[in-house]
């Protein structure tokens, strides 16, 4: 409700001209769309990735031990230093991404300079860097799942596929309900991906949020529409969250064999 100059001392009144100024700015609600793209996708593609990993493991398929060190990996590396790590890799002369691709007869790809090869990269990075995490979380879901039902489904002759159906998922719901809910909220803030691999290029065509907000508060010093933003964003996000989480609890209900 005010606008704030970091060159003086005080406050000037501005009434709603913030609040106005962001329903009408096009960049704030495009901004928005792309964060919720972004979550999306990320967070699907962590999601399957992670429990089929951790189906693997409980079924004994792969070693448990083994994938719990290599997919803590990632975790434990710093979102900004892989950022640069990534932005080598899908460099368009050096890369090690375009000298895997001319290997195999494709040309080049500027994956920096064209809109769908920008956001490819920015979701590669992000699902490297937090499919760990759903790994972990399921795993450990699945460890702690009584065994009874398990062997009354195997008894009953019901088939893989439906046991997990009836059985495995519902009674995870729970768990992946409450880590993809994390995930959504660790996703809308995204900043250290885009920032190091994209800055929200080419033009702000994968400009999120809290990237706007950084853009228009810290550099051109709009404090006041910043904050008026970030307020929105905060009700939006709340928002979005609870609805999800009702809609999620209905859809996995337990289901009958």
């Amino acid at each position: 409700m005010a606008n704030w100059n970091v060159s003086h001392s005080g406050l000037d009144w501005a009434g709603g001209a913030n609040w106005a100024r962001m329903f009408h700015d096009v960049n704030f609600w495009s901004s928005l769309f792309r964060l919720f793209y972004f979550s999306f996708i990320t967070t699907t593609l962590q999601y399957i990735l992670g429990f089929t990993a951790a189906m693997y493991a409980w079924k004994g398929f792969a070693s448990r031990r083994f994938f719990r060190v290599l997919w803590l990996v990632p975790l434990m590396t710093t979102p900004s230093v892989m950022a640069i790590v990534w932005r080598s890799i899908f460099r368009e002369d050096i890369g090690a991404a375009n000298g895997l691709l001319s290997k195999i007869g494709i040309d080049p790809i500027a994956w920096s300079t064209q809109i769908f090869p920008a956001t490819v990269t920015i979701t590669i990075a992000e699902v490297w860097q937090w499919t760990p995490f759903m790994f972990l979380i399921l795993l450990a879901g699945l460890l702690s799942l009584p065994k009874e039902q398990f062997l009354s489904a195997e008894i009953d002759g019901a088939t893989p596929w439906r046991t997990f159906w009836s059985i495995t998922f519902p009674l995870m719901a729970p768990i992946s309900i409450g880590a993809i809910i994390i995930r959504l909220i660790e996703a809308s803030k995204i900043f250290d991906s885009i920032f190091n691999l994209t800055s929200a290029g080419p033009g702000n065509s994968t400009e999120t949020p809290a990237y706007y907000l950084y853009t228009r508060g810290l550099r051109e010093f709009q404090i006041s529409y910043g904050a008026t933003m970030g307020l929105m964003y905060l009700i939006l996000a709340i928002l979005t969250l609870t609805i999800l989480g009702q809609i999620f609890a209905r859809v996995s209900k337990p289901r009958g064999i």
